[in-house]
């Protein structure tokens, strides 16, 4: 099959640090070219790839001084995907609804996998006016806010089985906090949930220009605490060390979570997560098994000790059960045979003019 995978060029694929969605398109595109597929990234000029990579900006915007709008890149990147289009069975966008307008009329050739929140007013209107345009939600909490909308699959995202060796024995003594210093992925929370037990709090993550006040006032006051270190961005090999040697993983968060790549991240190194219940945490956890789940700070001051005595090898095997990048990529494929198969009324109709065509025929020869 011909694949062609867009993705947004903010980040590398894969991206160098901080960057959910360009990780799981590097791992989706590496795993369909490891099943024989015939895939073209459309990403960043600085992605790194084993499938056919198309430049659509010279390096990832987000670490680009001289980028200062991302806006013509996009459409810049939707002209050479248009360009190209024909060249493609299915054509698979992760850049959330730019595409729409110039891709319609092919839609049963596209699929769009949605990787945002969608509890936004002003979604349902806009998803309404694209009918027939397939959609991907990747958790099934996610398409709660759109109701009315034909979503085509529920896929989750999945890392490649090898990617994170996990750590059945940890040393590091603390717990973790890792991703993206906001005030819904819960920094503060974080801190005072370790405080409360008295264990010491690794936090890496990265502080987006949006979110530098926040940083700033209410939670670089905080890191002065003792048992409290920030360590900053880190890259995936990093990663491994830095979730392995964790007690647990605290995901404290404070709104519908559509993923939560992070989640298991941290199972795929054996390490359990203390998790509050919103968004897709409950798809993603499996209760008592890979962590724990909460309600609010209290309870969450009550069940960490829970969380850090459970087995890091089921951790782990669950993880491998669920949350693959082969079992993701083969969802994926299994959605774009099924969307290019005949829809049942054509195949019906084309199925009624062979017969017409056939009578026609015997009827000539009897003459």
């Amino acid at each position: 099959m011909k694949i062609g995978q867009i993705a947004p060029p903010m980040e590398s694929v894969p991206p160098r640090l901080y960057g959910g969605t360009e990780r799981v398109v590097s791992y989706l595109t590496e795993e369909l070219v490891n099943m024989g597929h015939d895939v073209t990234l459309f990403a960043s000029g600085d992605s790194l790839t084993s499938a056919n990579l198309v430049s659509c900006a010279p390096a990832a915007l987000r670490l680009n001084d001289q980028a200062r709008d991302a806006i013509p890149y996009y459409v810049m990147m939707l002209e050479r995907v248009r360009q190209q289009a024909h060249n493609f069975d299915i054509l698979h966008f992760h850049i959330d609804y730019f595409h729409f307008p110039l891709f319609r009329s092919i839609a049963r050739r596209t699929v769009t996998t949605l990787h945002g929140r969608l509890d936004l007013p002003d979604l349902p209107a806009f998803y309404s006016a694209f009918e027939g345009m397939p959609l991907v939600s990747i958790s099934d909490a996610q398409r709660v806010p759109l109701p009315k909308v034909d979503f085509a699959a529920t896929i989750h995202h999945g890392l490649p089985l090898q990617f994170h060796s996990p750590t059945f024995d940890p040393r590091g003594g603390y717990v973790a906090f890792l991703g993206r210093i906001s005030p819904e992925k819960g920094p503060e929370q974080a801190i005072q949930i370790a405080r409360d037990l008295g264990i010491p709090l690794k936090i890496a993550a990265k502080v987006d220009k949006v979110d530098e006040a926040y940083f700033r006032e209410r939670v670089a006051p905080l890191l002065n605490s003792p048992g409290v270190e920030f360590i900053g961005e880190i890259n995936e090999m990093q990663k491994t060390k830095f979730l392995g040697e964790a007690l647990a993983l605290l995901f404290p968060i404070d709104w519908p979570e559509p993923f939560g790549l992070t989640m298991i991240e941290a199972m795929a190194c054996g390490t359990p997560v203390l998790a509050f219940r919103r968004g897709s945490v409950p798809e993603i956890i499996d209760e008592g098994v890979t962590g724990v789940i909460v309600d609010g700070m209290e309870q969450a001051a009550a069940a960490l000790p829970r969380v850090l005595g459970l087995d890091r090898r089921a951790v782990r095997r669950r993880f491998e059960e669920r949350f693959s990048s082969r079992s993701m990529a083969k969802n994926y494929v299994n959605l774009y045979r099924s969307l290019l198969a005949p829809a049942p009324e054509l195949e019906l109709d084309r199925k009624r003019e062979v017969v017409a065509q056939r009578r026609v025929s015997t009827s000539g020869a009897a003459l």
